[in-house]
């Protein structure tokens, strides 16, 4: 089990992911997507409406039909007579609907959720559990879960915009700080039980750092060895607990900077968002180093603020606007450097895109844009994936849940796992079964002890989103209400 992408000393990040989002996503938290990453929902506006205009629009045409009654000769019983002056010229006037009724505005229809970013972003998560469970650096390649996130959560942020920033902003804060907290409320006590103390050497600035656990503004300290060999919590179990928070801090940077970059954006468009690129090219390959909190902050911000942004164009249908041939074909050649760039910088974890800044930016650029490019427009799951619509509403509704939690709840896995050979005879009759399917039975673990964390710290995304806690939101009560 490989350690999970956080910022290391050395001032770069493993892999990443809800929002969590929001998981800070992300409502759900998409923090909702919107998030996420926090503030995503399960929000399905009903269909249908009578249309203003409708009934009796028509009274001419009522007065000229009557008029007609018994004109055919030849009908038993009755005479052909021509109709009188005033009822010509009713059926003669041209047809026009009732003036007030035209004017009625219709309502417009609140948007849905699109299940197609909601799938996105429910298999996102997935990989970042496989990865870090697994450690294979292929899959990020195969799939750069965390650029995917940040498309996600800058599309859903550019809509929320059209709204006045200032209240968006303290909306996306209380969805995606509070779940947060509850993590950071049960991690840091742990870490000062212990043996955890202040950096004499730092003095109030060790503080003023601890506060990163309430407000991300920076990388929160913790512990590099915190823990007993061989325990419950091995000594680098901080190191990995805490590290998926370096998710809330980007995120947060993103969300207050977004009103400024969407203004940039729709004002120079290709320039804001390839600029990024540039920015990673100078303090993501070591030409420029920013030592610190800020230099943590502003290399994850550079890494994935074009991903961001690319949000904003799927948003506002840029991609649409070009040639699909031409976007692909560019995208791809960005790709195309992204692996050209990894190949001369190979790590020890080889094909890591991770801990090569420069090329994570550009392949996840190039790979969310092909997927917005030939992104449908999904209001449900279709053939095969609705059998998992529940799962994708509960992934999507919990995604900063999962985020926060799933490091520590490996390694809860594996510890369970550690017990069986504890277990009299078990451990000698099975010992060499489960030493080669290790990872598959942690593997197996980890989805019941996710959901148990779901049930346990869940509903504080409900709370922080002002809805009402559930306990398991996987979309049953809306189907049912809608049946």
């Amino acid at each position: 089990m490989t350690h999970p992408n956080q910022p290391r000393q050395d001032g770069h990040d493993g892999s990443r992911p809800p929002e969590g989002g929001a998981f800070p996503g992300q409502g759900s938290a998409y923090p909702a997507w919107d998030g996420a990453f926090p503030g995503q929902g399960s929000a399905y506006p009903a269909e249908g409406g009578a249309f203003p205009g409708q009934g009796s629009a028509y009274p001419a045409w009522d007065g000229a039909h009557a008029a007609h009654a018994g004109a055919f000769p030849g009908q038993s019983g009755q005479t052909r007579t021509a109709p009188d002056p005033a009822t010509r010229r009713a059926a003669a006037a041209p047809l026009r609907p009732d003036p007030e009724a035209a004017e009625a505005p219709v309502p417009p229809a609140r948007p849905g959720r699109d299940r197609y970013l909601d799938l996105l972003r429910a298999v996102a998560l997935v990989r970042v559990v496989f990865f870090h469970l697994f450690g294979w650096a292929w899959l990020t390649v195969l799939f750069p879960s965390m650029g995917v996130m940040f498309a996600l959560a800058g599309s859903l942020m550019a809509r929320s915009l059209a709204r006045p920033a200032g209240g968006v902003i303290r909306g996306r804060l209380r969805r995606l700080l509070p779940p947060m907290w509850a993590f950071s409320l049960l991690m840091v006590p742990v870490m000062f039980a212990l043996s955890w103390k202040p950096v004499r050497e730092e003095g109030l600035w060790w503080f003023v750092k601890i506060g990163c656990y309430l407000l991300p503004v920076g990388s929160p300290p913790y512990p590099e060895e915190n823990g007993s060999a061989g325990g419950w919590l091995e000594v680098s179990w901080a190191d990995q607990a805490v590290g998926p928070l370096w998710y809330i801090r980007a995120y947060l940077w993103f969300v207050l900077a977004s009103p400024l970059l969407l203004k940039a954006f729709r004002r120079l468009p290709w320039v804001t968002l390839l600029a990024p690129i540039g920015l990673t090219a100078v303090i993501g390959t070591g030409l420029v180093t920013v030592p610190g909190m800020l230099g943590d902050g502003l290399v994850d911000f550079a890494v994935f603020g074009s991903c961001w942004i690319l949000g904003f164009a799927h948003n506002d249908g840029l991609l649409k606007e070009i040639p699909r041939y031409l976007a692909v074909s560019s995208a791809a050649i960005v790709m195309g450097f992204g692996l050209w760039w990894a190949s001369g910088h190979l790590t020890e974890e080889g094909w890591n895109l991770d801990e090569i800044p420069l090329a994570q930016a550009t392949w996840s650029l190039g790979f969310c844009a092909i997927l917005l490019i030939y992104a449908p427009s999904w209001k449900q799951l279709p053939g095969r994936l609705a059998g998992w619509d529940g799962l994708v509403t509960l992934a999507n509704n919990r995604a900063v849940t999962i985020y926060l939690w799933h490091n520590l709840l490996l390694m809860a896995a594996a510890q369970l796992v550690d017990e069986l050979w504890a277990i009299p005879w078990f451990g000698d009759a099975f010992g060499t079964y489960i030493e080669k399917s290790y990872d598959g039975i942690v593997l197996i673990l980890i989805w019941p002890l996710i959901g148990l964390a779901i049930l346990a710290f869940g509903w504080v995304e409900d709370v922080a989103a002002k809805r009402r806690p559930r306990l398991w939101p996987n979309g049953t009560d809306r189907r049912g209400s809608r049946a």
